[in-house]
């Protein structure tokens, strides 16, 4: 900022961030105070780093109501601790770790003296998730703890202004797409591990969701949506938390369907059970669907399985 006066100065980032991100008041807690803001924007995506001293960044309900916004804020704090306050929520921000702000709710920053940080702002839509889980994901904290998707994905978000800079406008645009990608299938993780106020929750939505799933895998009527609506998620949100796995909601079930009926067609306890009774119980619509199903998963069809394990057991 090129204001002579921190007062100036501090009028001049609230612009600033205001035109940016949407409408905002600064007030700095600093004699001395100075701040910086560098945007860019590539497509759906903005990043914006910024550096400040102590400040206050409200906007309050009023500037909800004057100046709307749908969009979705990932703060990335880089140096210095800030609080963030929205949602009846406070979560501390230490380095290395991110939270997300919803911009059409009011929310406070505290930011304390020499801090850095980069801010991602996308569409709401591009999280894909629905209202309830925005609002249980805002103002908490993702982490890069050992283990955590935020492990690999946030020394990725740090970085990424270095891989934009000497890039073509098309690689650009590709890095972009894939950064919104990486927002989105952060959000998805975390709402997933945590509950409604924040914190790790145990067992975790995708668990519920498959021991549920397990338990119903004999109803031929169980599909995508069915289960989306019993767990009261959206149909893509469901979609996504399979694929972070590297699976998909179908793939999943018959997987667990093909096994189940595997096992039954090994047990000697019924031999007189027809393959066409075993394949209904688990929820296929057809034998016939069940057989070629069997065969491309085990490389054999179910009446040589079952065949084979008859010999295994008479000759033990």
């Amino acid at each position: 900022m090129t204001a002579a006066d921190p007062v100036q100065r501090a009028a001049a980032w609230q612009l600033a961030l205001s035109r940016a991100f949407a409408q905002v008041e600064v007030a700095a807690h600093d004699p001395a105070w100075t701040g910086s803001l560098a945007t860019v924007r590539l497509g759906s995506l903005q990043i914006s780093d910024e550096t400040s001293g102590p400040a206050t960044v409200l906007r309050d309900a009023a500037a909800v109501a004057a100046d709307p916004c749908w969009d979705i804020a990932a703060r990335l704090q880089l140096d210095g601790t800030a609080r963030v306050f929205q949602g009846g929520r406070v979560v501390e921000l230490p380095p290395h770790s991110l939270t997300f702000l919803d911009l059409s709710r009011p929310f406070r920053l505290v930011l304390p003296p020499l801090q850095r940080a980069r801010t991602l702002l996308v569409p709401r839509s591009v999280l894909g998730l629905e209202e309830s889980a925005l609002r249980r994901l805002t103002a908490t904290q993702v982490g890069s703890g050992e283990g955590s998707t935020g492990a690999l994905v946030l020394p990725l978000l740090a970085n990424v202004g270095a891989a934009l800079g000497g890039a073509s406008p098309a690689v650009q645009e590709q890095i972009a797409r894939a950064v919104a990608e990486l927002l989105a299938a952060l959000a998805v993780d975390h709402v997933a591990r945590t509950g409604p106020d924040g914190r790790c929750a145990a067992p975790s939505l995708f668990d519920r969701i498959t021991a549920s799933v397990e338990a119903s895998l004999g109803d031929p009527t169980l599909s995508p949506q069915t289960i989306a609506d019993r767990h009261g998620v959206s149909l893509r949100y469901l979609h996504q938390l399979f694929q972070r796995r590297g699976d998909t909601v179908g793939g999943w079930i018959r997987a667990r369907r093909l096994a189940a009926a595997r096992q039954e067609l090994a047990c000697p306890d019924d031999p007189g059970r027809t393959i066409a009774a075993v394949a209904a119980h688990w929820g296929f619509a057809s034998a016939s669907h069940f057989s070629r199903a069997f065969r491309e998963t085990y490389g054999m069809s179910p009446k040589q399985w079952r065949a084979e394990q008859s010999a295994d057991e008479a000759s033990a």
